[in-house]
């Protein structure tokens, strides 16, 4: 169930084969039994083989290719693709010589095979796929060993941005702002409908803005308001294609819930045929991307629509179709407590005001799995009032993910003008009197931990004081985080008693602007209850003191 970092095997080859490439994959269309096919560590390729079929429901054709390297071996779906032509998606961690030979009912597949070299990564910012990590299993990692630092933007709608155009601007410069402000990663739909809340009048004046309620738009034959089940839509799938290739290429993680049950959706009826066909095609067709973390569910077992029976089923459907074991959570925080030995990461659902406490409850009940708060209640504003949720003030919404943060889990961030069916690919170039989204928090956060490696840290509440405290023994930090109405903060007692200070400087980070106090030598001296810090009324304020030398 588990997937733990691997072991990266050198190999070194000088063959080159021409290739096209279509969605940023490799493509080969009907590569013969001598063709060598040439990758990178990570890189996305296509295996396209034409065969006809008289069959009806080309969809449930099995195929399955045997993908056998040095260390490892595969059994890889094939996944069909409409125009009698059946997809191999491959990519790999492992560098070498891989052959595969496929298997399938239909004769015309049956018995292709071909041979694959994997070299050596050659781009800078990937890392491979998500994995866990045996050795710290509370933080979240890359393939080829560094840390995640998972900081999830919400765009439920993503799959709606460019729909029916040729190309995918919108989705490009969308992702491109996300990237530049350094989220990564994507917590989106395969598909949603509509919502069921009022909607804002003023989105009515902007429809350039709502993807709601499309009916050109559906994974099935049919429209959501009158489906037919009897086969899947594949001009939906190419296009979603290029969303996630377009993910992967800028190494954004697309952590994709395969259903929604709150948005409207005309689904078929639970482990249907045409119930079934749906979900193991999105496992098959997508499993191949690096970028690619599984949830079941949004909302999954929000208004009696599945039963944990159901949703457990569709995790074991996905570890059995899925052969790069990419990691699976639920968005249901009573399902995944309830059934932790099931998913690979504790997904949380957590509004209340006191969410610093609840978040380190569940890190203390699940000392072996990642905590991933993936909904808040805090939901910043936007020209839109499209889901108010709890806390809509940008600082307060801050503040909740620095909460998350420093009881040691990971981070969700809603903006109301993207999160949901209204949807602004670019909220920068928008009129004045529309409010712009704070994205530049949240790059000032990873400015932050760029500085403190946060897989080191634990929370530790027992110095909280006026504020949170997160120790990193390791690397010998502490740091104190201060709201900015708190006269002060202090580590004062837990450095006297755990650390050797000599050395030890001090700073302040200043989670609103970014700006970092000169760093100078730490004075083990009590401060009192005065106003001594800098930014007090003004910012949310981290004080960071270093070169600290356990005693112990």
């Amino acid at each position: 169930m588990k997937k733990y970092l691997r072991t990266i095997h050198i190999f070194c080859c000088v063959l080159l084969v021409p290739t096209i490439g279509i969605s940023q994959s490799k493509t080969f269309k009907n590569p013969k039994a001598n063709t060598t096919i040439m990758g990178q560590q990570w890189e996305v390729i296509d295996l396209v083989f034409f065969a006809k079929t008289k069959s009806k429901s080309p969809f449930d054709i099995k195929a399955t290719a045997q993908v056998t390297g040095e260390n490892k071996s595969q059994q890889i779906p094939l996944f069909y693709n409409g125009n009698d032509t059946w997809v191999l998606r491959y990519s790999s961690a492992n560098m070498g010589e891989q052959s595969f030979v496929i298997s399938s009912e239909l004769k015309a597949l049956d018995g292709k095979r071909g041979k694959i070299i994997i070299t050596e990564n050659q781009k800078t910012e990937r890392h491979g796929g998500i994995v866990l990590n045996e050795d710290n299993p509370q933080h979240l990692f890359y393939e080829d060993g560094s840390h995640y630092f998972n900081l999830a933007f919400e765009c439920d709608w993503l799959f709606a941005l460019d729909y029916g155009e040729k190309d995918i601007d919108k989705t490009k410069h969308l992702l491109s702002l996300l990237n530049e402000c350094r989220f990564n990663q994507v917590v989106m739909n395969v598909y949603s409908y509509d919502v069921s809340w009022p909607k804002d009048k003023r989105l009515a004046e902007h429809p350039e803005h709502e993807y709601g309620g499309r009916e050109d738009i559906f994974p099935f034959l049919g429209s959501n308001s009158k489906p037919d089940y009897s086969s899947l839509n594949i001009d939906f799938f190419k296009h979603f294609d290029k969303v996630i290739s377009e993910m992967h290429n800028q190494e954004i993680v697309s952590h994709l819930m395969i259903y929604v049950w709150n948005k409207l959706v005309s689904w078929p009826e639970m482990e249907s045929e045409a119930d079934n066909r749906y979900y193991d095609y999105v496992i098959k067709r997508y499993q191949a991307f690096p970028n690619i973390v599984w949830d079941v569910s949004k909302e999954a077992l929000h208004k009696t629509r599945a039963t944990s029976g159901y949703i457990s089923e569709r995790i074991e459907r996905t570890r059995n179709l899925d052969s790069y074991d990419r990691l699976v959570s639920v968005h249901d925080y009573g399902f995944c407590r309830n059934h932790a030995d099931e998913v690979d990461f504790i997904s949380m659902q957590n509004w209340q005001h006191t969410l610093y406490q609840n978040m380190l409850n569940a890190r203390n009940d699940f000392p072996n799995k990642p905590i991933f708060n993936i909904e808040h209640g805090g939901y910043e504003e936007s020209p839109y009032v499209v889901f108010p949720g709890a806390y809509a003030n940008a600082e307060v919404c801050l503040r909740r993910n620095y909460m998350c943060l420093f009881a040691g889990g990971y981070t969700t961030y809603y903006w109301q003008g993207a999160s949901w069916n209204a949807l602004m690919h670019n909220p920068f170039e928008q009129p004045d009197d529309f409010e712009k989204p704070h994205f530049e928090y949240f790059t000032h956060m990873q400015k932050l931990f760029d500085t403190a490696p946060f897989e080191n840290f634990e929370p530790n509440a027992r110095y909280n004081g006026s504020g949170y405290n997160l120790t990193n023994k390791k690397d010998g930090i502490i740091m104190m985080y201060t709201p900015k109405e708190n006269h002060y903060t202090s580590a004062k007692v837990q450095i006297s008693k755990e650390f050797n200070y000599e050395n030890a400087t001090q700073q302040w980070f200043n989670t609103i602007t970014e700006e970092f106090t000169p760093e100078e030598k730490y004075k083990m001296v009590e401060l009192g209850f005065w106003d001594f810090r800098p930014w007090r009324h003004e910012a949310d304020a981290i004080l960071i003191i270093r070169n600290l030398k356990p005693k112990n």
